[in-house]
Order: C-alpha cells, then sequence, then structure tokens
C-alpha cells in the first residue's frame, strides 16, 4: 500500500466493548459498499458474550469494503470496514480490499509496519502499545512469521518444521473441551482458519464411524430422497454463541463454585396488591410503571439495608470476604436473545418513583435488546420474577460475584387464614437462593423473613425504611 492510499483508505477495527472481550459476532450491516458515512453514525450491530452494541464508524468517507458478512464472529482488533476518506481522489486501491479478512503472517506484518496514529473514538480500538496481535503459543519459535508459513517453507527447503508447531492450533474452551471428551487434538484434522481447530472438528472425532456391514447397504440401496429431509427435521442444532454462551459459562462456573442453599416462605401479599393500586393513582407516581415487582423490590433493599452483611462476594485469590456499601439490584430479564441481567446502579440511594423510573427503563431496554456491557456489570444481588410465567417459584442460580437471588413466584387467589377465618387472599412464594460461604442459614433466613414482613404489611416500608 503506497503512502497515498494509505491516507485514503481507513481501516474500523472491531473494538473492545466490553471488558477483556475477545470476539463479537456481526449481526447486522447498516451500511453497503459505495455508501456514504459521517463520523459517528452507526454502521454495524455486533453481539458480544454479554450484550448487542450498534458501532458507530469514527470516519467520514465512503465505504469501499465490508470485511466480513452477517454473522460471522469476528476477533476483537480486525479490521471489519475500509472507509475512503479523500473519495474521487485518483490513487489505487488498498491492497487488501479483498472482503477477505488478512492472514496472520499479513496482519502482523501489516502491524509492524509503521504508520501514523489512526483516530479512534473513546474506548475502541487497541493501544499504540499492543498494535500487534498476541502470537499463538504454538508459533513462539517463529515470531517473525505464522505458523503455517512456517511449516510451509520449512518444507520446501527440506527441513523438519520447529518443534513448536507440533502443538495443534486451537483456543482455550476447545482445548478443554477435546480434554473432557477425551480426544487427542494431534489426531484431528483442523477446518477453521489459519489451521484453527473448532468446536465442530472436536465433536465431529467423537461421531460414531460407520459400521463396514453398513457401508456396503448404503451405496448398494440407498434411502428414498423423499425420506431424507423428514430425518433432519427431526431435530434443529443452535450454535451456543454470543449470551447464550456467556450465561451457560456462567451459571455453570456459579453453580459449582458457590455452595448454594435455597431457602423458601409462602406470603400473604394481599395488602401489598392493594398498595400498588393505590401507586398507580398516585401524582407522584405519574409516568411510571407501578407493578408487584417494584414493591418487591424495595423490600429486598429495605432488607439489605437492615442486614448489610447479606450484600457482599467472596474473593478467591484474596481469600477475603468484601462487603458492597452500595447495591447494584439486578433483574433478570428474558430477551430473544437470551437471559440478561442488567443492574440498577446505586439502587439504595433511590426513592419509590426513582427506582420505578429505573425499573422500567432496565426492562425496556432489556427486551429491546440495547443493553449496554456496563449496565450488566458489578451488580451486587440480583431479583428473578418467574411469576410472570405462571411459576409458583424455583431454586435461582446466583450471579457469579453476587451473594445473593431472589426469586418472586406467581401471585394467586388462594384459601388463606387470615384473622382467625379462612379467606380468599393474595398469595406468592418467595425463594432466597445464597452463597453459603457468605451467608449462613441465620442471616439467610432472617433477610427473606424482613422481605415476607414487608410484603404483608407494607407501612414497615415507613418505618423500617
Amino acid at each position: 500500500m503506497t503512502a497515498d492510499t494509505s491516507a485514503r483508505y481507513r481501516e474500523f477495527k472491531m473494538p473492545d466493548v466490553g471488558e477483556g472481550l475477545t470476539e463479537a459476532e456481526i449481526l447486522k450491516w447498516y451500511v453497503q459498499p459505495g455508501d456514504t458515512v459521517v463520523d459517528g453514525q452507526v454502521v454495524c450491530e455486533v453481539e458480544t458474550a454479554k450484550a448487542a452494541v450498534e458501532l458507530p464508524i469514527p470516519y467520514d468517507g465512503v465505504v469501499h469494503a465490508l470485511r466480513f458478512d452477517e454473522g460471522t464472529t469476528v476477533d476483537v482488533g480486525a479490521s471489519i470496514i475500509t472507509v475512503d476518506v479523500a473519495p474521487g481522489t485518483p490513487s489505487e486501491a488498498p491492497a487488501a480490499a479483498a472482503p477477505a479478512p488478512p492472514t496472520e503472517p499479513e496482519a502482523e506484518a501489516e502491524a509492524a509496519e509503521p504508520k501514523g496514529r489512526q483516530p479512534v473514538l473513546v474506548g475502541y480500538g487497541v493501544s499504540e502499545a499492543s498494535t500487534k496481535r498476541r502470537p499463538r503459543r504454538g508459533a513462539a519459535a517463529v515470531p517473525e512469521q505464522g505458523a503455517a508459513t512456517a511449516a510451509i517453507q520449512a518444507e520446501m527447503n527440506g527441513v523438519p518444521a520447529p518443534a513448536a508447531l507440533s502443538r495443534p492450533l486451537a483456543k482455550p474452551p476447545v482445548r478443554k473441551l477435546a480434554k473432557d471428551l477425551g480426544v487427542d487434538l494431534a489426531t484431528i484434522t483442523p477446518t477453521g482458519p489459519d489451521g484453527i481447530i473448532t468446536r465442530e472438528d472436536v465433536h465431529a472425532a467423537t461421531a460414531p464411524a460407520p459400521s463396514p456391514q453398513a457401508a456396503p447397504v448404503a451405496e448398494s440401496a440407498p434411502a428414498p430422497v423423499a425420506a431424507t429431509p423428514a430425518v433432519a427435521g427431526r431435530e434443529t442444532r443452535i450454535p451456543v454463541k454470543g449470551v447464550r454462551k456467556a450465561t451457560a459459562a456462567a451459571m455453570v462456573g456459579s453453580a459449582f463454585t458457590a455452595p448454594h442453599v435455597t431457602e423458601f416462605v409462602t406470603v400473604d401479599v394481599t395488602r401489598t396488591m392493594r398498595l400498588v393500586e393505590e401507586l398507580k393513582s398516585d401524582k407522584d407516581m405519574a409516568g411510571v410503571r407501578v407493578n408487584p415487582l417494584l414493591l418487591v423490590a424495595k423490600a429486598l433493599l429495605v432488607a439489605i439495608k437492615r442486614h448489610p452483611d447479606v450484600n457482599a462476594t467472596w474473593d478467591e485469590a484474596a481469600q477475603e470476604i468484601v462487603l458492597k456499601h452500595y447495591v447494584n439490584l439486578g433483574i433478570a430479564a428474558a430477551t430473544p436473545r437470551g437471559l440478561l441481567v442488567p443492574n440498577i446502579k446505586d439502587a439504595h440511594d433511590k426513592t419509590l418513583p426513582q427506582l420505578a423510573e429505573s425499573l422500567g427503563e432496565l426492562v425496556s431496554t432489556a427486551r429491546e435488546g440495547k443493553t449496554t456491557p456496563a449496565a450488566m456489570q458489578g451488580g451486587t444481588v440480583t431479583i428473578t420474577n418467574v411469576g410472570v410465567f405462571g411459576v409458583d417459584t424455583g431454586t435461582p442460580i446466583l450471579n457469579p460475584g453476587e451473594s445473593a437471588i431472589l426469586a418472586v413466584g406467581a401471585i394467586k387467589l388462594q384459601p388463606w387464614v387470615h384473622k382467625g377465618k379462612v379467606k380468599p387472599r393474595q398469595v406468592t412464594t418467595l425463594a432466597l437462593s445464597f452463597d453459603h460461604r457468605l451467608v449462613d442459614g441465620e442471616l439467610g433466613s432472617k433477610v427473606l423473613a424482613d422481605i415476607a414482613a414487608i410484603l404483608e404489611q407494607p407501612k414497615r416500608l415507613i418505618t423500617w425504611g
């Protein structure tokens, strides 16, 4: 690429839109080659392991090329779009204008090539000290060239490939999968880019081989063509990625790290339901949504205020219990992309109208798929409302780094002993799961009992809060 071309064409790289994320999937392109773009214009939507995020372009110009198709998972730092910032200027097209991404040796050579600092948005791109991609472990013996190139050159020169190349290329999750399934990576033929072994390669290696007897039958008497769609239609395989993949990993990690204990209480919430109706007509609550979840959230915050030790986290590395003097209240929300748990920052400082407003914004943003990674970080306790699905209760799993999660069941009209007589009352069941390393049975019971007492007698919100 000449100096003129380098100055004319700008490469926009996949930014780290979260904390330490390594890849993101391109969900949708909002521009195509030839479209004019301006600084700050959203050009695509990507999904990370935490959320879906829209990416704005930091240049004015004309789109020259899109590097990847929709549905492609791209590493952070890889160029995803080329912009012609000086359209109409006669000069040769950039050497890397083809839609396909450059190979690893080309990317390393380009990173090593001195060039001016490109303008980027705050928090986007990579730092100047890390413009090179970190070399793979298997390529440590040949830092100046990619592993695949080194192997080819070694073969052409009639010398054995470097010893470091004997280790198959695979990402850590794939190595763990192979270890769990008892598969030797050295026996697998990779199908990923640059000779990387994928999860599909590992699963294919564990698939049973067809029996010798079955093969001749299949060749001599193939199944009717009409039968193929019927068999294929019996199963649908959905790749686990993005939010669902992150949620699955977090839940497995939590379930096998923190010792869970769950306690239950069934409570008469008739008075709480009456208060909900009264608040709906209160002028101070105008413009915000008032529902039972709002009062459950407030009850939990009051219970934490009375028992602050429940709002903590376990620091395994330091072997310390970290007490939190703030409450970032997580609300589990079901979305088309999976379960999200954004949190209301400093919920303990909010008035009831402020809490209602924050709760409404949080839920609507999550359902629209616009929750930012920052909104899902730093939670301290969580509420999951399984009652909206007609479920009585459940045993929720803790979010990593949190000590408690409250499940709220369906509110139903049930026969209840009230003032010595059996009457129809609005009743629900609450379930509190907590980390037994931090919260013992006494503390957990007191917190759950306080929540139930407030919901049974909502006036305690005034006297206790």
